[in-house]
């Protein structure tokens, strides 16, 4: 029990020292009070529920982990690595790139001991060292061990894209992953409306250095979130290269049934603009340039996963006594530029709506498909027309269709424009913005609660010229929405609304 004690007496003192420096925010000071190299590291801030294995998955990527001693009261931990060398190479590697653990950040540095003197007889310890070697040396762990470990084993990183405005092709992925190394194998896919990729790296340790660096980030301005994990799958199988699948280790590879392998101009354009936008530093990734995502969301590029699938959106069961092309602009407006609008002629419970490309169509439909407008729970689906045709000159429809491709009111006309970012499902919760100075919050209650619906709550922003407003039910925002997005509230000034993800 010697060693047990000797450590800790260790840790109490170099803890102490740090408890000065615990909220994070000092951290240049505390590499000016950072002790020399050591094969021992301290880790601070871990998250409650972090296990051994974790923290061990740390400082696998750098080398051989021969001890660990956790202090679980402290949320702190002591990680002995087999070589100087390999700590060295890991604090200067999560100097730049944040360490997680559970998606909290935590802290590494050379601890004062120069080994950890741990009691032998902790064998649950000694156990999970010894699963770990044995997985290095190409043993086969139990499978708690194995599937904590994989995150640091599988060369297989599991991608999915969220508020994904522009098309994102293999080779914008290939073109962003192989900064950290090869990229071997990819494979995209559609599933629950999203977009995810399979990507196979050569090496385990670029997969666990592309994760930490991208999990997070924006591709383009403002949209297209990648959010990473690693796959339970440590060998990927291609059978086609074309632009949903492509192993690079084996060119020869064919396309598939009637798969076009991606449009040679368009791949040029992507990588050349790739090549000097898509970020130069690990980490961070700039948009591509305003041309290419221009071309992209002028639908030069077909959504890879779902290649070839039209703007256009069928939506029934509509109550046909109210609906307007006006109200079905405005309403899926909010996730999308709509270009026109076509409400059947024999069948005016149902319209066709044309988005500008496959994504902003896509989202439209995962986010108002069965909700309530007018009283009617609506049904949204992707149609096969390519396009809404307007009527021929001189043929009155009754103004059942509409053109509003030179709309004013599109919001996502700007690259890079803050209504990307504000993207939510339908909510209670409406926010407001552009309201002029003498506006009260009474006259915005009472404005709001003409369309018969009730305002439950309601907050200014500290410069009053956006407010948070809350209906009594989902059903009543989107029909306020509808009713006083654009509202001219005097002067020339135009209410803008949203749906809020915040509740007051």
């Amino acid at each position: 029990m010697d060693g047990i004690s000797d450590v800790a007496v260790g840790v109490k003192r170099g803890s102490d020292e740090l408890n000065g420096t615990s909220n994070g925010s000092d951290s240049k000071k505390l590499r000016v009070e950072e002790a020399p190299p050591s094969r021992v590291l301290h880790i601070r801030k871990l998250p409650n529920e972090a296990s051994e294995t974790e923290v061990i998955a740390l400082g696998l990527p750098f080398g051989k982990v021969t001890n660990i001693l956790t202090l679980k009261g402290k949320n702190q931990a002591f990680l002995e690595m087999g070589t100087e060398e390999a700590a060295i190479t890991m604090v200067n590697y999560y100097n730049t790139v944040n360490p997680h653990v559970r998606n909290v950040p935590v802290f590494i540095q050379y601890s004062n001991h120069k080994e950890l003197k741990t009691d032998a007889g902790n064998q649950r310890t000694q156990a999970v060292l010894q699963a770990v070697s044995a997985v290095q040396s190409g043993g086969s762990p139990s499978s708690d061990v194995q599937e904590a470990l994989a995150a640091a084993f599988s060369p297989v990183l599991r991608i999915i894209i969220d508020n994904m405005f522009y098309p994102v092709t293999l080779d914008v992925l290939q073109q962003i992953f192989s900064k950290f190394g090869t990229v071997m194998k990819i494979i995209t896919f559609t599933k629950n409306n999203q977009f995810q990729a399979l990507l196979q790296f050569s090496d385990p340790v670029n997969a666990q250095q592309a994760k930490l660096a991208l999990d997070g980030q924006n591709i383009y301005n403002s949209c297209c979130t990648l959010r990473i994990d690693f796959s339970k799958l440590v060998n990927l199988n291609v059978k086609y290269n074309n632009d949903k699948s492509r192993d690079y280790t084996r060119p020869e590879l064919p396309a598939g049934d009637g798969q076009p392998s991606m449009d040679s101009s368009v791949a040029a354009a992507f990588s050349k603009d790739s090549n000097s936008l898509l970020g130069k530093i690990p980490g961070a990734l700039n948009p591509l340039s305003a041309a290419a995502a221009a071309a992209a969301a002028a639908g030069r590029v077909a959504l890879a996963g779902q290649s070839g699938s039209s703007g256009v959106l069928l939506v029934s069961n509509l109550n046909e006594e109210m609906v307007t092309p006006q109200s079905l602009f405005t309403l899926f407006g909010v996730y999308g530029d709509v270009q026109r609008v076509k409400i059947l002629y024999n069948k005016k419970d149902s319209a066709l709506i044309q988005m500008s490309d496959g994504n902003q169509a896509q989202l439209a439909m995962s986010h108002l498909n069965g909700q309530k407008m007018y009283g009617k729970i609506i049904r949204v689906t992707l149609s096969k027309h390519q396009t809404v045709a307007l009527p021929r000159d001189g043929l009155d429809d009754q103004g059942l269709t509409k053109d509003f491709t030179n709309s004013p009111l599109h919001r996502f006309k700007k690259p890079g424009s803050k209504n990307f970012q504000n993207i939510f499902p339908p909510s209670a919760t409406l926010h407001l913005s552009n309201i002029p100075q003498d506006v009260t919050e009474d006259d915005l209650r009472l404005l709001f609660s003409n369309g018969g619906g009730t305002v439950k709550a309601f907050k200014f922003f500290q410069d009053h010229k956006m407010a948070l407003l809350q209906m009594s039910t989902v059903e009543e925002a989107i029909q306020a929405l509808i009713d006083l997005h654009n509202y001219n509230m005097g002067g020339n000034q135009h209410l803008r609304v949203s749906f809020s993800k915040s509740t007051i």
